[in-house]
């Protein structure tokens, strides 16, 4: 009797049991529909509202009909849509695209297409030069598969092709691809200067020559026989003006999309048929995310809730239940005859009971705690890592630069062979591409602020191109091995041709005058020639990099801090920089407020050694006039006495005193009474007659810093770079919750 009971009560408490498990088969399939369901509702809903037809059309100059999505800055904020937003400048219509502003020459809302010129392009005029280095791969393609949310694209309706500007040390002749501009280009008498309408191999290129421009044209559109892999075609100089002064066009397509199609539908083109967006809807999103056709999905859906509901059957023939009709709670859901009749189902169903089951039960349990176990280590490791802050910006991010492995990093440098330098930041080897070029490979053994410093040299100078600004050319994040990857410089850092050592190398007076007017306008870029203000903060010679021909190339972002262009005054947690380079507002906040006239401090320092060929401070000096040399210059300079450097000639001299005089400017204490970089570029390239003497340098002995550094040790990190003075520290920001502005750079 008892073993009855028993038996009886097994029974109900399983049939219990399938009853909830179908209950819950059942109201998850009714939920995944009616989801489905709202989802088409919701996405109707909010394409309806996306139009903004009721927002009338703006025009700014020769652009009348400015509407949805695009929107002027002075437009209702809801009218448009702010990533498609253009700015009306001097009754132009211009477009912030990656790091320029083009003019707006039309819109075409049927071909979803906006033509923009180069604003350094001036029609007729054949002697004006792009102002900006861009190609096709800053964009994202429309036909490739991983969208990051990038408003523009290329490659939907006209085909882009690169007009390419080069120098070359020695005429190229009987070779139709270069294009001699000399007749209208002159480019700082940098050799010999062509122009190729096309793409071209960096192998192919003629010795002697190197690039330093590309611009884009859609010169399909100008002219329909180009063909972008034709460069052999005998295009003059003025054809090839005529393209860039056409301009090129971007696709806004996909916002096009979000607007006439659900916001999941992937399948949206324009059809070449009628003209139009058009969405293919006969694709359903299935549960595990993946696409197939709807009807399809249909008739899967029912033969798997026939499969499902037989094996059920047989797996409570196997326990004993009735099989005749279950009816679940709250509702009136039936086993069919159709599935009663589904032999096989049924005997899968007992097959699973007996076998499957117990060893799935058994397998399922072991294997739930390894993932669990598993996840909590992955968890607690993730949650440690301090390289998480590094994989979620480049998550977040579409980058210019090729990512490596670390497998790659190895093999560029035969196994970290051959070894350039190192500093605090880790170590710098000589590695080689697999397409042939020589680069230098900063391996970084630590990581300040969360990875910070990775991210804001990757973030800076990622997407910029520029003569003066070193070129990153990739980057690798494995685990814990960072590295950057950089274009390689043959002659070094300016550190050694200026530094008091006995090795030191020497240039003559006219090429460091050369190199500081290049870092001058290295500097000058990164403050103005962006869409986001860059400011450096670690101005050294350490950081002016040499190539081939000592052409100078700005270096080392780990300390540089990105603004919007209209932010004047810049707000930071902590000192940051090199002592003897840094501005004293970093340290004095009622000098004033940190701006981009602390990079012209820096400088000014910088100059000030560049001139004299040796460092300005001398720890070990007796006295402060000996301790300081910009004062020792200044004394010199009011009283008009010769400053003696041995070996140079009277036109050197003057070149000298011309940097000792801007140098004394960029120095100045009070940062409104130092000038911006674009003035320091045309005092350097004018008369000294015409540069005034600057008022005497405020007090700033070296002691006073280092009284700041032990009063604020708890504040501020310092490290000492091993390839500078053993007086150059420097001093980082050690808080990091002060978010990296750096999605348009």
């Amino acid at each position: 009797m008892e073993c009855m009971l028993c038996s009886i009560s097994a029974s109900v408490l399983m049939r219990r049991r399938m009853k909830s498990f179908l209950s819950f088969l059942q109201i998850m399939f009714v939920v995944q529909l009616i989801l489905h369901h709202y989802h088409h509702q919701v996405c109707d809903a909010i394409t309806t509202s996306k139009n903004q037809t009721y927002c009338p059309p703006s025009s700014c100059g020769k652009i009348t009909n400015i509407k949805h999505p695009f929107r002027l800055k002075n437009d209702p904020t809801t009218c448009g849509d702010p990533r498609y937003e253009l700015s009306c400048e001097n009754n132009v219509t211009t477009l912030a695209l990656l790091s320029g502003k083009y003019y707006v020459k039309s819109i075409d809302y049927k071909n979803y297409t906006i033509r923009v010129v180069d604003p350094g392009i001036e029609e007729g005029d054949c002697s004006s030069i792009p102002r900006y280095f861009l190609t096709s791969s800053n964009f994202t393609s429309y036909y490739n598969s991983e969208y990051h949310g990038d408003p523009y694209e290329v490659g939907s309706q006209y085909w882009l092709g690169n007009i390419i500007y080069l120098t070359c040390s020695k005429p190229v002749k009987n070779d139709p691809v270069y294009v001699d501009t000399s007749s209208c280009v002159k480019w700082n008498s940098e050799g010999h200067v062509y122009a190729i309408a096309g793409d071209i191999k960096t192998g192919s290129l003629n010795v002697g020559c190197q690039v330093k421009l590309v611009a884009m044209s859609s010169a399909s559109a100008f002219k329909p026989n180009f063909v972008n892999d034709d460069i052999g075609k005998n295009y003059s100089y003025l054809e090839i003006h005529e393209m860039l002064s056409y301009g090129f066009y971007v696709s806004w397509i996909r916002r096009g999309c979000e607007d006439s199609c659900d916001v999941n539908q992937q399948n949206c083109y324009l059809s070449q048929r009628t003209g139009d967006l058009e969405c293919e809807y006969d694709y359903c999103k299935t549960p595990l995310g993946h696409f197939m056709r709807c009807e399809h999905l249909s008739k899967l859906r029912i033969l798997m809730e026939d499969i499902i509901l037989g094996i059920i059957k047989g797996l409570l023939q196997i326990i004993g239940t009735s099989t005749k009709s279950s009816q679940l709670t709250g509702g009136t859901f039936e086993l069919s005859d159709k599935v009663a009749d589904d032999k096989s189902a049924i005997e899968l169903g007992k097959f699973s009971g007996r076998y499957l089951m117990p060893s799935f039960v058994v397998r399922f349990t072991l294997g739930l705690m390894v993932f669990t176990v598993l996840l909590i280590y992955t968890c607690r490791r993730r949650h440690i890592s301090i390289y998480d802050n590094i994989e979620v910006f480049l998550r977040g991010t579409t980058l210019i630069p090729i990512r490596y492995s670390y497998k790659d990093i190895k093999k560029m440098t035969q196994n970290m062979k051959d070894k350039l330098g190192e500093g605090g930041f880790g170590f710098v080897y000589k590695g080689k591409l697999s397409s042939g070029p020589f680069v230098a490979i900063k391996m970084l053994s630590k990581s300040k602020g969360n990875g910070q410093d990775f991210i804001n040299e990757v973030a800076t100078i990622g997407r910029i191109h520029h003569t003066n600004v070193v070129r990153l050319i990739g980057f690798c994040i494995d685990r814990s091995k960072r590295a950057l990857v950089y274009e390689f410089m043959p002659n070094g850092s300016l550190d050694k041709y200026i530094s008091t050592k006995e090795d030191a190398m020497s240039l003559t007076t006219k090429k460091m005058y050369e190199i500081s007017l290049g870092v001058a306008h290295g500097i000058a870029y990164l403050h103005q020639g962006c869409d986001m203000q860059i400011l450096h903060f670690d101005i050294k010679p350490h950081n002016i990099l040499l190539d081939e021909n000592f052409i100078p190339k700005v270096s080392d972002f780990g300390l540089a801090k990105l603004y919007p262009n209209n932010n004047s005054i810049v707000t930071l947690t902590a000192a940051r920089g090199t002592i003897g380079y840094m501005a004293p507002e970093l340290f004095y906040k009622n000098i004033g407020g940190v701006s981009y006239k602390a990079d012209v401090y820096s400088f000014g320092m910088l100059l000030m050694e560049m001139a004299n060929k040796r460092r300005n401070l001398n720890p070990h000096a007796d006295r402060s006039s000996q301790l300081f040399f910009p004062f020792w210059i200044y004394n010199q300079l009011i009283e008009e006495r010769e400053i003696e450097m041995d070996g140079i000639t009277y036109e050197e001299k003057i070149i000298v005193k011309k940097m000792f005089i801007i140098a004394l400017w960029c120095i100045q204490l009070k940062p409104s009474d130092r000038p911006a970089m674009n003035k320091v570029i045309e005092m350097l390239e004018g008369n000294i007659e015409n540069i005034e003497m600057p008022p005497k340098p405020s007090f700033y002995p070296n002691e006073m810093i280092q009284e700041v550094l032990e009063v604020n040790s708890n504040d501020i990190e310092s490290e000492t770079d091993t390839e500078t003075d053993t007086d150059s520290v420097s001093i980082i920001e050690e808080d990091t919750t002060e978010p990296l502005l750096m999605n348009s750079a």
